[in-house]
């Protein structure tokens, strides 16, 4: 072999090699790639690892997004289509508040407080039912988007809001809730309820507006530390402007110059403010409110606080609004304006109890402002601990008299708390 003739050689065993190294790659990559292309086909949920050994991917308490008692999230005034029975909602509103701000983050801190709960362990011994398998759509709607800069467009905010959610149709036409909200109604329509989270207890003025619509005048439980219909004259500065006279503590004076409660049908539950003055109470009473002290719970005992209030409002459409400082604060001490000497839980738990069956139209939870709450959320699971003893009022198709609901509380009443 001459020189000349060796670099041919050389490429012409480099050009062979380079062919075979192609054609082989070539081979391994088409085979790559159909095992890439059938390895790609997805398995059945049931044939995967996870699904195959542990089953569904399911919140626990403490995981998962926030809403209450891990129901469905669903912003509900965004979709006119979506339809329920029963629906929590949140307005977080604090803007109209007399001592400590913070009530705008209630919503949060009662959906965080109802963390263990949820839709599969909603039986309890009391109304030996699950609220949530009563055949009753209930949903968390979310948030009202509240401004707080501008008190007059959140007034107005919140009754839209309201308005809209509660004159949709019912999504169970045929459940006990329809027949109720139905027999009330002054256009003869089942209507969806809300249970409303707050927010200060000013949010209650645009519900009953918006609720007035639909039912008329309107007849109010009230439990409350304080009375909340104290003329603005009452606050310094209210004179400034219409809606300065507005606040937590003059919602009701308001609602009832605007006609929107029942004349003589409604009552306070838990009240031990300090007044001004006899006046006050006066005043109060010119306002259609009737008076449950915290003290009558020792000298009249939970059955008769049941059977005053039951006899109160009567077969009126009823909207039962629940300041949380009726509570004691050491049960719940994040709120705005606390009052000691309140109610224990487990009292106001039963007097809530005795009222199944009256022709509720609503329900809300006010006043809870985490900011004040212990590291523990004892306010937080508190206030989520009412609004599932709502729930089961609300879904509860009670089968007795009011009489025969407060000899069942006698009858199973522990001796101590009298």
């Amino acid at each position: 072999m001459g020189i000349g003739s060796y670099p041919r050689f050389l490429l012409a065993l480099l050009s062979l090699s380079n062919l075979s190294y192609t054609i082989a790659h070539h081979e391994q990559g088409h085979a790559s790639h159909q095992h890439q292309h059938h390895s790609q086909q997805p398995l059945s949920p049931k044939h995967e690892p996870w699904t195959s050994k542990y089953g569904q991917q399911i919140d626990l308490p403490f995981t998962g997004p926030l809403s209450f008692a891990h129901l469905p999230y669903t912003r509900c005034l965004d979709d006119p289509s979506f339809l329920f029975d029963i629906a929590i909602l949140g307005m977080p509103f604090d803007t109209a508040v007399t001592y400590r701000p913070g009530a705008r983050f209630g919503p949060y801190g009662i959906r965080s407080g109802s963390r263990r709960q949820r839709e599969i362990r909603g039986y309890t011994m009391h109304w030996k039912s699950n609220p949530y398998a009563m055949h009753s759509k209930i949903v968390d709607c979310g948030d009202v988007p509240i401004s707080p800069f501008d008190n007059a467009l959140a007034v107005d905010q919140i009754e839209t809001a309201y308005s809209t959610l509660v004159s949709r149709p019912l999504k169970s036409q045929e459940n006990s809730a329809g027949r109720v909200t139905q027999s009330v109604s002054l256009d003869s329509i089942p209507h969806p309820r809300i249970v409303t989270l707050g927010g200060d207890h000013t949010i209650v003025l645009p519900i009953l507006r918006s609720l007035h619509k639909i039912y008329g005048p309107i007849s109010v439980i009230h439990f409350d530390s304080h009375l909340d219909t104290w003329p603005p004259i009452n606050y310094p500065g209210s004179r400034s402007s219409v809606q300065s006279q507005i606040t937590h503590g003059t919602f009701f004076w308001k609602a009832a110059a605007e006609g929107l409660i029942a004349s003589n049908s409604s009552v306070h539950a838990g009240i031990r403010c300090k007044l001004t003055g006899i006046e006050d109470l006066e005043h109060d009473e010119s306002v259609g409110f009737q008076i449950i002290t915290t003290d009558d719970i020792d000298d009249l005992g939970i059955p008769a606080i049941v059977d005053k209030i039951r006899t109160r409002v009567g077969n009126s459409p009823v909207y039962l609004s629940f300041d949380i400082d009726v509570v004691d604060p050491s049960f719940a001490p994040a709120t705005g304006t606390p009052e000691a000497g309140g109610w224990s839980t487990r009292e106001v738990k039963r007097i809530l109890r005795g009222l199944a069956g009256l022709n509720f139209v609503g329900f809300d939870l006010v006043e809870v402002a985490p900011a004040y709450d212990s590291n523990a959320e004892i306010t937080g699971i508190a206030a989520a601990d009412l609004i599932h003893e709502f729930l089961s009022m609300l879904v509860y198709e009670i089968e007795t008299s009011a009489s025969d609901s407060t000899e069942e509380i006698k009858k199973n009443e522990p001796r101590d708390e009298l």
